[in-house]
């Protein structure tokens, strides 16, 4: 199967809306009322989709249009080899405020932490600032010490960034956006998830939402008071070695080993996040896709249940309305 060009993933990704509205204790914070736009993607996987350049164009090109107040990339973007530097340089040059979130995958092939702060050019592993009339907190899930930890990837958020955390929650005199690469809750959660939620649920009040990358599925979740939104992956669903299979070319396959442990999105997803304090509404504007080939319920993938991934595992960002 060839390539679709710039202008088809424009063209064939149809628009879907989530909407909600802010929580009157949150709305009171607004020191204004003008409406905030925030350009999220989220999982590009630049090393192992073979089109990520041209996901990150249409991304990028939908956003020169919307014009938002910052871009944030939410992870598993592109290891930070000298490879990826005009990738990471074209997402940093778009927009004067473009921000990254370290994904546990940006550290493959042997980079540090560290390593990757300094390529991606982030102020710190986790970080808060401010964005017009809201507050911004980055999170790193990836740090170790989880007593609960099964293997593979550090997913955890240790003591000092949760001292650190209650204190820009403590502190915070403005609504509050917090952005995490792993999820705080629904799949693939963090070890110490409940952990974390009691702190956000402490401070309801002040946040407008939590918004997460990693899982590459399309879910909401309301706890404790607090709304999480799952952020799809820009590129695909990943099925792993037992459901390996090709759905491309075999050029492309060839060149992209890793692409057989995947079923691809046809197009790329992201969204744009408004928050828009004079109408009192939260809007997440996402895309909508097919899959390249079998979908993961098709290749007999059994980690989620037909039913979960009946609705939680598909190629788009879904339509939501929350009273």
């Amino acid at each position: 199967m060839g390539l679709p060009s710039r202008r088809d993933f424009l063209k064939t990704s149809a628009l879907s809306v989530f909407s909600m509205a802010i929580p009157e204790p949150v709305l009171g914070l607004f020191s204004g009322r003008k409406k905030i736009k925030l350009g999220l993607i989220s999982d590009l996987h630049a090393d192992i989709i073979h089109d990520g350049e041209l996901r990150l164009q249409a991304f990028l090109m939908e956003m020169q249009k919307e014009k938002p107040n910052a871009l944030i990339q939410m992870g598993d973007f592109a290891i930070p080899k000298s490879e990826n530097s005009q990738l990471i340089l074209r997402f940093n040059s778009a927009n004067p405020s473009s921000f990254h979130v370290i994904g546990n995958h940006d550290m493959d092939e042997g980079f540090s932490k560290e390593e990757v702060v300094k390529a991606y050019g982030m102020p710190a592993l986790y970080y808060a600032v401010d964005l017009e009339s809201i507050k911004m907190i980055v999170l790193d899930g990836n740090d170790p010490g989880s007593l609960n930890k099964q293997g593979g990837y550090d997913s955890y958020i240790g003591p000092s960034q949760q001292a650190w955390l209650l204190q820009e929650l403590e502190m915070a005199d403005k609504p509050v956006l917090i952005v995490s690469h792993q999820p705080i809750a629904g799949i693939y959660t963090i070890d110490n998830a409940l952990e974390i939620q009691e702190i956000l649920s402490r401070f309801a009040s002040k946040i407008l939402l939590a918004i997460n990358g990693h899982a590459h599925v399309d879910q909401h979740v309301l706890l404790g008071g607090v709304n999480y939104v799952h952020i799809n992956s820009a590129s695909y669903y990943w099925v792993g070695e037992k459901l390996a299979h090709e759905s491309l070319s075999a050029e492309i396959h060839q060149t992209n080993p890793s692409l057989k442990f995947t079923c691809p999105y046809l197009d790329p997803l992201f969204a744009l996040l408004t928050i828009d304090p004079k109408l009192g509404k939260i809007s997440v504007q996402g895309r909508k896709s097919k899959w390249i080939g079998p979908s993961p319920l098709e290749l007999g993938y059994s980690i989620l249940n037909e039913a979960e991934q009946q609705r939680f595992v598909n190629p788009k960002i879904s339509n939501r309305k929350i009273d």
